[in-house]
């Protein structure tokens, strides 16, 4: 006699939605791929960067292979300033991805560099340290700021003493501002990021002769662009994006 199988409980159910819930946002990721080798001779030669690319394809196997952008970079690893960074972290704003690299200490161990990394709104991950992201990169820029903090101290307790010797020191030196003003500042800063990211986009696809609000809105779904929210482009807001870019 064959066993009836029992029904699936609410508890079980909600489990295995939440599997293909996961399984979806997996398939649904988005990632831009950031390779750095630090001499033009390894650049050409590609020594060390076939690593990488290794590195990453085996890391987003089954996540979100391939990458919608790769950049590489020929630098030093002291400077922060480095143009494909800059533009892999434009892509991840373009398309609300993850940077991905394969190795942590390809990206610069500069204070000022993690603090702008971490202003840039982006989300990073490195394939030799997974646990690591923005988390990561926000407790380095903290010790980066304690440090800065320590000089600061260390400062103030100098002109202290030369004042009490006598030094005629500044005036008024304007408003300091708060946490909340440094923050709405940061988010100011992240949103004229995204429309800078976006308008030589915009500017590509007028050129190829779709100019008005609805044809540039799927030009940039059909790109697989999304909105600062995540969603699909609509006349509107391709308007709203245009004004802002113009005052």
């Amino acid at each position: 006699m064959v066993p009836r199988s029992r029904p699936l409980t609410a508890a079980t159910n909600r489990h295995y939605k939440s599997l293909n819930e996961r399984r979806e946002e997996c398939k649904a990721m988005r990632f831009v791929a950031y390779y750095r080798v630090s001499t033009d001779k390894q650049g050409q030669s590609g020594l060390g960067l076939e690593a990488q690319q290794e590195a990453v394809r085996s890391f987003l196997a089954g996540k979100g292979w391939p990458p919608v952008a790769e950049f590489v970079e020929v630098e030093s690893g002291r400077k922060s300033d480095r143009a494909q960074l800059a533009a892999a972290l434009a892509a991840c704003r373009l398309h609300k991805a993850t940077l991905v690299i394969a190795k942590l200490d390809r990206l610069a161990r500069n204070a000022a560099f993690l603090l702008n990394l971490r202003d840039a709104g982006v989300d990073f991950v490195a394939c030799d340290m997974p646990d690591a992201n923005r988390l990561t990169v926000g407790i380095m820029a903290l010790v980066a700021e304690d440090e800065a903090d320590r000089i600061s101290a260390r400062t103030k307790a100098a002109l202290a003493v030369a004042k009490a010797k006598g030094v005629k020191m500044g005036g008024f030196r304007g408003y300091v501002p708060s946490e909340k003003d440094r923050a709405k500042a940061a988010q100011a800063k992240r949103e004229k990021a995204k429309r800078l990211d976006l308008m030589p986009v915009v500017e590509a696809i007028k050129a190829g002769g779709t100019t008005s609000l609805g044809g540039i809105a799927r030009a940039l779904n059909e790109r697989g662009i999304p909105t600062a929210r995540g969603g699909q482009w609509q006349a509107v807001q391709v308007g709203r994006l245009l004004a802002q870019a113009g005052d």
